[in-house]
């Protein structure tokens, strides 16, 4: 029943980059949990293996110990040193029979590597003109302009029953307005998995639903019940609101969304700004027919 809206372009772009939210946890490699070990001064930057002649250094092992899982990077080093090294070497010593083979010559491989060059090009970029400006501080500021203080989004709390067509469904509405008990009829009668709970959907805002069902849910008042099925994709519903309110979600409940807002329109404006600085010449599939040149900013993100 609830709907969530697909993540814009920008901000899938930045999260790609680790911009966007939390890191998420992953399952370790085997034998290889992740560290978060200081950098290597220049200075003490040993050599730690060699293959074919090319050199491994310990710096290389701490970098490769900074793409592996979060929750394993406050481990010691010599923890994960054995596995990390191996891996290291079997990459290295894969791409050497690769380049033998010569892979790095084939068309299609270049340009994949051209692609993969662009894409580390990209993240540094974004890690450095961007990453700064997302603290806690930024976060903390656009929660108190856009959501302290303000009245709140308006919530109900609701059940509904599901089934397959029309007909059912005016015939349920029929059975309650004779005083028929919702949460009863819902266990055995609706097709939808919350059944077995009396059809409650517990508290949702208007976004969090498909638009017709929203709209059928936050006309009705605490205690009524639609008068009229609601037809939706997954069927006809019967729905009854219990409560409703309007809440004010505290800092740590709206960080993740903000801080994922502010990525978005900083990686937007940064993007605009590259792309205004290069010239841009467009073509239809076929190769033919230019568009003119496109140096023109996109729209700005929407400010609330």
């Amino acid at each position: 029943m609830r709907q969530f809206a697909l993540t814009a372009p920008l901000l899938a772009l930045a999260a790609l980059f680790g911009l966007a939210g939390p890191a998420s946890a992953q399952a370790p490699a085997a034998q290889a949990p992740a560290v978060q070990a200081p950098a290597a001064p220049a200075a003490a930057d040993p050599v730690v293996a060699r293959v074919d002649g090319t050199e491994v250094h310990l710096s290389d092992v701490q970098d490769a110990v900074q793409e592996l899982p979060a929750q394993y990077r406050g481990m010691p080093l010599q923890m994960l040193y054995p596995a990390v090294i191996d891996q290291l070497v079997d990459h290295m010593a894969v791409a050497a029979m690769a380049r033998k083979q010569g892979l790095d010559k084939d068309p299609s491989v270049q340009h994949q590597m051209a692609r993969a060059q662009e894409e580390v090009l990209q993240s540094a970029l974004f890690h450095r003109e961007i990453a700064p400006l997302i603290t806690d501080e930024a976060v903390r500021s656009r929660y108190d302009h856009d959501i302290a203080g303000k009245p709140g989004e308006a919530e109900v709390h609701a059940r509904h029953i599901l089934v397959a067509n029309e007909a059912d469904a005016v015939a349920i509405i029929a059975e309650l307005q004779k005083g028929g008990d919702f949460a009863a009829i819902a266990k055995a009668r609706s097709t939808d998995p919350g059944a077995a709970q009396g059809g409650d959907l517990g508290w949702f805002k208007r976004d969090d639903m498909l638009p017709e069902f929203a709209a059928a849910a936050f006309a009705l008042q605490p205690g009524q019940i639609s008068d009229k099925p609601v037809h939706t994709r997954y069927g006809w519903h019967v729905i009854k609101v219990e409560e409703r309110r309007a809440s004010t979600p505290t800092f740590e409940q709206a960080h993740d969304e903000l801080r994922n807002q502010l990525v978005q329109e900083n990686v937007q404006k940064l993007v605009a700004s590259a792309r205004s600085a290069v010239k841009i010449e467009k073509y239809n599939p076929d190769g033919s027919a230019p568009r003119p040149t496109d140096n023109a900013e996109p729209p700005p993100a929407p400010q609330k």
